[in-house]
C-alpha cells in the first residue's frame, strides 16, 4: 500500500498538460529553427557550467548561440534526480542531454551535474523562452555515506524528479519514502515522477491500476520514458540528435511547464491552488 501525502507536503496543483507550454511547438518550422542552436550537424551539442570551461575542454559551450536578430530570455532551474540505485537516473539524464546511455549500470560516484537547454513557447504570451535545466544526480551509496550530499543536492533546488523502473517493483514501492525523505520539507518545489524502462512494459512489475492509484493519491505528474538506445545517424555510431530530442520532448516540456507555472504562482501572477493556501 502507498502512503498518502501529508498536508504539509502540499504545493500548487500541477497545471493541465499543454496549458502552459505549446506541446508540439518543437515539431514546427519555427521550433526547429530554435532547436538548431542546440544541435550541430544533427548531433546534440554538449553544454557545460561556466566553471567547467577550460583549455582542456575547448569544444564545450556555456550556452546555445542564437542568430543575432533572435533574443530570448533564459530561465534557469536546478533539478535533483532521486530514485533507487539501478532505477535509471544516470541513463535518463544522458537521454535528456543527448549523450550515450551507459550499457552497464555503474553507481554514480559523488554528485554529477549535467546541463540541458530546451527552447519552449508559452501558450499565454506566445513568447519563446530558453529553459536551462541543471540536473543533479548522486549515487545512493554516496548519499548514505556522506551526510552533506543530500543537503547539497537539495539546496536551492527548483524541482525533484523521482524515478522508478517498470521492471523493478521495489523502486515503485520506494516512491512514497523518497518523496517524504527528499521533498517532505520543501513544499514549494516542483515534484514529478518518471517511470523508466517503459519499453519493457510487457515485463512490467507495475500494473496500470497501481499507477492510477498513485496518481490519485499524490496528484503528481507521472511520465514514462523508454530505455532503448537512441537512433543512430548513417555512420551507425553517432546518435541522431533530432530523433533523440523527439524521444524526450515530453519530459523537457513537462518540466518547463511545471517550473514556469510554479514561478508564476510564487510571483503572485496565478492563484495558489495548494491545500495550504488561504481561501
Amino acid at each position: 500500500m502507498h502512503s498518502t501525502p501529508s498536508r504539509c507536503q502540499a504545493m500548487a496543483r500541477p497545471p493541465a498538460p499543454g496549458s502552459v507550454i505549446v506541446p508540439d511547438w518543437h515539431e514546427s518550422a519555427e521550433g526547429k529553427e530554435y532547436l538548431a542552436c542546440i544541435l550541430r550537424k544533427n548531433r546534440r551539442r554538449v553544454f557545460a557550467h561556466l566553471t567547467d570551461l577550460s583549455e582542456t575542454q575547448p569544444g564545450l559551450l556555456e550556452r546555445p548561440v542564437l542568430p543575432p536578430p533572435v533574443a530570448i530570455d533564459t530561465a534557469s532551474y536546478k533539478i535533483f534526480v532521486s530514485g533507487k540505485s539501478g532505477g535509471g537516473k544516470t541513463a535518463l539524464v544522458a537521454k535528456l542531454a543527448g549523450l550515450e546511455v551507459p550499457v552497464v549500470h555503474h553507481e554514480t560516484a559523488g554528485i554529477q551535474t549535467t546541463v540541458v537547454f530546451w527552447p519552449a513557447k508559452l501558450q499565454a504570451s506566445e513568447r519563446v523562452v530558453m529553459f536551462r535545466f541543471e540536473f543533479w544526480d548522486c549515487g545512493e551509496s554516496a548519499l548514505k555515506k556522506f551526510d552533506h550530499m543530500l543537503p547539497a543536492c537539495k539546496e536551492k533546488t527548483d524541482a525533484f524528479l523521482f524515478l522508478f523502473s517498470f521492471t523493478d517493483r521495489a523502486s515503485f514501492e520506494d516512491l512514497p519514502g523518497q518523496l517524504a525523505r527528499v521533498a517532505g520539507d520543501t513544499p514549494g518545489v516542483v515534484r514529478m515522477v518518471i517511470g523508466s524502462k517503459f519499453d519493457q512494459y510487457m515485463h512490467t512489475d507495475v500494473p496500470e491500476r497501481d499507477l492510477t492509484a498513485f496518481r490519485q493519491a499524490w496528484e503528481l505528474p507521472l511520465l514514462r520514458v523508454k530505455s532503448v538506445p537512441g537512433r543512430r545517424l548513417a555512420d551507425g555510431r553517432t546518435l541522431d540528435g533530432w530523433a533523440g530530442l523527439a524521444d524526450v520532448a515530453h519530459v523537457l516540456n513537462g518540466l518547463a511547464e511545471q517550473l514556469w507555472h510554479q514561478d508564476q504562482v510564487a510571483a503572485g501572477l496565478l492563484p495558489d491552488t495548494s491545500e495550504n493556501s488561504p481561501s
